[in-house]
């Protein structure tokens, strides 16, 4: 029997998904795993919509939002923008 790899992005397939996603790794994940998690919204989404809403080039996209990297807050901002998303601050008790 053959098994495919485990994709977030083919689970990402509304806006409700998405945003529930991203604000769990945002609660509980580092660094690494938001800018993962962003590309993984961006994948989800299509890289080229994504490429075309920001102005930024595919392989930019996929350089900036590969595992490992550190993409400038706004390319970060940009992709947010183009996913549909915002940052929002909630006080912390």
């Amino acid at each position: 029997m053959e098994t495919s790899k485990f994709d977030i992005a083919d689970y990402l397939d509304s806006n409700e998904m998405i945003a529930e996603y991203l604000n769990a790794i945002l609660e509980e994940g580092n660094e690494a795993e938001i800018i993962t998690a962003i590309g993984n919204i961006a994948k989800a989404i299509g890289m080229t919509k994504i490429a075309q809403e920001t102005g930024l080039s595919r392989p930019s996209l996929y350089k900036a939002l590969s595992e490992g990297s550190k993409p400038q807050f706004s390319t970060i901002m940009k992709v947010l923008k183009a996913v549909g998303g915002q940052i929002q601050i909630t006080p912390i008790n």
